[in-house]
């Protein structure tokens, strides 16, 4: 039997609980205790570690730092810091860390000096990007890269840099200082020594992007969130005398509350979140987002309406051209080609609501034996799923390629049959729309979706797709069955899903917008 780390790591949550419960209740040595509570912290399980800390005796080795862990699990940042006191050298090098954040979200900013005589030179624009590609084909990065290829068909001479220690820090050892994708120039920063503690590689990396812009000279900086990508540029836009856009693509307090119990909504590192996302919101020149629901939210904070505008998910390149049958789609990449496909194309977290997905298709099988479910992508709850398939008994009809290579993602949209978006109701579902159902409608697929105001704004109920109640498999099963049954109507939502899709979003159309506002905030005249 694994372990409750080897458990957790594949994907065995049922077993790992009952593993550390029974750990708990058997009473382990302390250090045993000690360090299967930061198992339970990891996995989530945070009743369970609590329990095996009340087992672990003051002065255990490790166990400040445990506790630690524990309390920045929950969001008491402050909690967590004053846990460490002045214990060992490992103890002290944790709470440096944590204060160091700490610091940043209580208000610290970087400090540059004013600089003197600075020339921009027309039309040029440098992004701040947490990651992109070739290094990363997240969702983030293929929205990033899209818009910015649009930018420069449109004459802009662009230029992006990655967050400090990146694509080094996750594994890219060998990355070059640069890559240049479709005219876009990547620029990676990588110093020989990372500055220590949060506040000081912030620091860093201001001071390293400003002598990046003295180089490149941009007009304007466009930077995305989360708020410490807000604090670097608007120091160096600060400092060159020059404004900047600060994009928001998510309410990442939010994301990082959607794993947590309800009370996470109300504790420091959540508040402290919010806060420190609206004061650089206030602070940018510009602030775009993504839809109607987010802006609206936006808008709650304070900002005016004149600031803040729409540059909604959108779709070029290969999702232009006239999509493939399924059946051809699929023969491309050597998938059967026959019998009716569900699934999806997205990150395998939790939030997407993908074992609802699974329920679904479940309850659907029995009565069509010709029917698939395809998930393509990958993430933490990749060996969850691959167990629940197998717990439903439906692992044999079910696919899980895993991340596909970016060339060949729009022919996993197109080998769908239905193309489904199970998100469950959470606030960040609720506020942040998603690229991948625009890009399956602009593949001509009907998209079967969650009910939530986000996907709202995208899945027109009766003209792109359905609706389903979000957190009800059964619900869902019915939805996607009236689907699968009836392929006039799949054929006929997918055409007019494609259609609104090419009319209305394109990155074309969004980098044309940001070419305006660029030169409107920079006082240049239009070309």
């Amino acid at each position: 039997m694994l372990p409750p780390l080897g458990a957790y790591v594949a994907g065995d949550l049922d077993v790992a609980r009952k593993m550390l419960q029974s750990a708990a209740r058997t009473g382990a040595s302390d250090l045993r205790a000690r360090r299967l509570a930061d198992v339970a912290t990891a996995a989530g399980m945070t009743d369970v570690a609590d329990n095996l800390l009340r087992n672990v005796a003051l002065g255990t080795i490790g166990r400040s730092g445990t506790m630690a862990r524990r309390r920045w699990y929950d969001g008491d940042m402050a909690g967590a810091v004053d846990e460490l006191g002045s214990g060992a050298r490992r103890e002290q090098r944790q709470r440096h860390q944590l204060a160091s954040e700490l610091k940043v979200f209580t208000g610290w900013t970087p400090q540059l000096a004013p600089v003197d005589g600075y020339v921009p030179e027309a039309r040029t624009v440098l992004h701040l990007l947490t990651n992109s590609l070739p290094h990363t084909g997240s969702g983030y990065a293929q929205r990033s890269h899209s818009l910015l290829k649009a930018q420069h068909e449109l004459g802009w001479n662009v230029h992006a840099v990655t967050r400090t220690g990146y694509p080094v820090q996750v594994g890219r050892l060998f990355a070059q200082q640069k890559d240049v994708l479709d005219g876009v120039v990547y620029h990676r920063d990588l110093p020989a020594t990372l500055a220590s503690g949060f506040d000081w590689r912030l620091q860093q990396q201001a001071d390293r992007l400003l002598a990046l812009a003295l180089d490149i000279r941009p007009v304007v900086l466009h930077t995305t969130t989360h708020f410490v990508n807000g604090l670097v540029v608007a120091a160096v836009a600060g400092a060159l005398g020059i404004p900047w856009v600060y994009e928001v693509r998510g309410q990442l307090a939010d994301t990082w509350a959607s794993t947590r119990a309800p009370e996470a909504r109300s504790s420091q590192r959540y508040t402290l979140f919010r806060e420190r996302e609206t004061a650089v919101m206030h602070q940018a020149d510009a602030v775009a987002t993504l839809g109607a629901t987010m802006k609206g939210d936006i808008l709650s904070q304070g900002l005016s309406w004149e600031k803040v505008l729409l540059l909604p998910n959108a779709v070029g390149d290969s999702f232009l051209t006239e999509p493939h049958a399924p059946h051809e789609a699929r023969r491309r990449l050597g998938l059967p080609q026959n019998g009716t496909f569900i699934g999806t194309v997205s990150s395998l977290v939790d939030y997407e609501g993908l074992d609802d997905l699974l329920r679904a298709f479940a309850l659907l099988a029995g009565e069509n034996p010709d029917l698939k479910c395809l998930i393509v992508g990958d993430g933490v709850a990749a060996p969850r799923l691959k167990s629940l398939a197998a717990e439903l008994g439906v692992s044999a009809r079910v696919l899980f390629p895993g991340r596909v290579p970016r060339t060949t993602a729009h022919l996993y949209h197109q080998a769908l049959d239905v193309f489904v978006v199970p998100r469950k109701d959470l606030e960040v579902t609720r506020s942040v729309t998603p690229l991948k159902p625009i890009e399956a409608m602009a593949s001509a697929r009907p998209v079967a979706s969650s009910d939530l105001p986000a996907l709202r704004e995208v899945v027109s109920p009766g003209r792109s797709g359905l609706l389903f109640r979000a957190d009800d498999p059964a619900d869902q099963a019915a939805v996607v069955g009236k689907l699968v049954a009836d392929a006039a109507l799949r054929l006929k939502l997918g055409q007019m899903g494609r259609k609104n899709v090419l009319a209305e979003r394109t990155w074309s159309a969004n980098a044309a917008v940001l070419g305006r506002l660029y030169s409107d905030l920079a006082g240049d005249p239009r070309p």
